[in-house]
């Protein structure tokens, strides 16, 4: 992908920050690298330009969820409740900087995240941080000792952002999972997550590049398909279509340490 994101115009952390989306839709998007290349080349076609965070264009990220030792926030996605949570620490590998961050799902199907900066070494227990406990129990439903560290997810990301500069596209790729509960690992292999964050009352460059490719919205959680594959106790009837999506949309079967009816 490297050679494709070099003939991209960067733009920097801070340029990115400055873009306020007020009236943001966040869509999800699942496909392989073989499709992302010529995503990619529409991309450049049409004047994007690419986050650039000390000469890197794809930059390596890793994050913590947390849950309830009854897994209270993933059995709330898997129920189907429009309300609900996610708390999880994350570190940006480039720049070493972590931070807790809270998202919010809103029954608009809205999403709000919070999130305050963290010492690096919090990162697997953020509860011993006063400010970060304080913090979590403002902005959550959940206070620290409630949590635990459960799954993490870490994978590599392009950013893109239109020449407009009214939507931001998230493309993670690489995505692994480590469960802090059972000490199983599994991945997504080839799969490619796209997200997009648009200004809702304007036209998508992205979406139409995306379409042409036949790639077409789908919901889908990091966290969760990183928990129904590194945990065989969890509940995981609603999130086996979406494994299976996910197999289908790059031939081949997930792997993970062990076998479950999927």
């Amino acid at each position: 992908m490297n050679d494709i994101l070099a003939r991209m115009e960067p733009i920097t952390l801070e340029e990115m920050d400055a873009i306020k989306l007020m009236n943001r839709i966040d869509t999800k998007f699942v496909t392989n690298s073989n499709v992302l290349r010529g995503v990619l080349e529409d991309a450049v076609a049409r004047g994007y330009r690419v986050c650039t965070i000390e000469g890197h264009r794809i930059t390596g990220y890793l994050s913590l969820y947390y849950d309830t030792p009854g897994l209270a926030m993933y059995l709330a996605h898997h129920n189907g409740r429009k309300t609900r949570q996610k708390v999880r620490t994350r570190t940006y590998l480039v720049s070493g900087e972590s931070f807790l961050e809270i998202k919010r799902k809103n029954n608009h199907g809205r999403t709000k995240k919070k999130r305050i900066q963290i010492p690096s070494e919090d990162f697997g227990h953020f509860g011993t941080n006063a400010e970060a406990a304080e913090f979590l129990a403002e902005k959550s439903w959940f206070t620290a000792d409630q949590l635990e560290p459960r799954c993490t997810t870490e994978f590599d990301r392009i950013t893109l952002v239109n020449r407009e500069k009214t939507e931001r596209v998230t493309i993670d790729t690489n995505l692994r999972f480590h469960n802090m509960a059972t000490g199983l690992d599994g991945n997504l292999a080839d799969a490619v997550i796209i997200e997009l964050k648009q200004d809702g009352r304007l036209p998508s460059p992205m979406r139409e590049i995306l379409a042409s490719h036949r790639v077409m919205p789908y919901r889908i959680s990091k966290y969760t398909i990183g928990t129904v594959l590194t945990d065989p106790s969890a509940k995981d009837n609603r999130f086996k279509e979406k494994v299976r999506y996910v197999e289908k949309t790059i031939n081949k079967r997930i792997t993970n340490r062990y076998e479950r009816n999927i």
